[in-house]
């Protein structure tokens, strides 16, 4: 049912197991003996588990239903670009009375967040990562605008809006975290140039961080998910991922794979992978999820480290 929300995460829209069970059933009869359980949700979505091979995303927001029907229009074209398995859209749903929304159903990608990782571990995907966005961002502008994706609303660009932004969490975080990660974080914003970047257009994954990745047993990179937040915008937003996930050693494998980026590229790339993961450890702190917490704070002293 809808209800007014107060928090930007806050749902506007539920799905109940039972509702779930019922739409995907009625719409997709091959599904329909399956069991459902309810994996999680996001701001934007709540995900349920079909059997052991689908899931399947159900807005919880109006604002989520014009990205979901995008990304079921252009996810399936991204297979001639990117080798990694991703979430691609099987199935297209539309909701009934009770929930007047569509959803989309997935292949189930097997694996787990790249939580306690050590460097080396990491290390072994710098190939993967960078062969899939030098892919990704491949991916033809034209094609996707198109299809209706829309330029970055989030003007990640704009360097001093964003360090202004980022004092802002820290000054949330200050009482929740040591003060030599405190110092660390508010000494690199200090020293950051805060020119704008020049522009420049690639499609993109828009939201690349530990949560959006899964790995095997071994702690390879195995596939990625949430493609919510595609867009069009500065390559640095996805590249962030070489400085979040990847040790400082494995960093020079990666561009010599994806290709050159010039310093403004690496230091944007680098404040997103701080912004990105503030934001994801000020919610965990909130949740209480202190391995998320933990590995939030890990990214981004990775990202800080040379």
């Amino acid at each position: 049912m809808s209800h007014s929300n107060s928090n930007l995460w806050d749902a506007e829209w539920e799905v109940s197991v039972e509702a779930a069970a019922r739409l995907i059933g009625s719409q997709f009869p091959a599904l329909a003996s399956r069991p459902v359980q309810r994996l999680d949700h996001g701001w934007d979505n709540t995900v349920y588990r079909v059997g052991d091979e689908y899931v399947f995303r159900f807005p919880r927001r109006e604002v989520a239903v014009a990205s979901l029907r995008m990304e079921g229009q252009i996810l399936p074209q991204l297979e001639a670009y990117i080798q990694i398995p991703y979430s691609k859209p099987l199935f297209h749903g539309e909701g009934d009375r009770d929930y007047p929304l569509p959803f989309l159903g997935y292949p189930y990608l097997p694996g787990a967040y790249p939580i306690g990782l050590t460097d080396e571990q990491r290390a072994l995907s710098a190939g993967i990562l960078a062969q899939f966005l030098k892919g990704l961002h491949a991916f033809p502008v034209e094609i996707a605008r198109e299809n209706g994706v829309q330029a970055d609303h989030r003007n990640l660009a704009d360097i001093a809006a964003r360090i202004e932004r980022m004092q802002g969490f820290l000054s949330k975080l200050t009482p929740h975290i040591e003060a030599q990660d405190r110092l660390a974080i508010a000494g690199y914003l200090d020293r950051l140039p805060t020119g704008r970047v020049r522009p420049c257009d690639v499609f993109l994954h828009g939201d690349l961080h530990f949560k959006n990745i899964v790995v095997d047993e071994t702690g390879l990179v195995a596939g990625v998910i949430d493609w919510g937040d595609i867009n069009i915008g500065h390559p640095a937003c996805d590249l962030s991922i070489a400085y979040s996930y990847l040790p400082p050693h494995a960093r020079p494998a990666f561009f010599q794979t994806y290709g050159p980026a010039d310093e403004e590229t690496r230091r944007l790339a680098r404040l997103i992978a701080v912004y990105i993961p503030m934001l994801i450890w000020m919610q965990a702190i909130e949740d209480r999820a202190d391995a998320i917490a933990e590995e939030a704070r890990s990214n981004i002293l990775r990202a800080l480290a040379d």
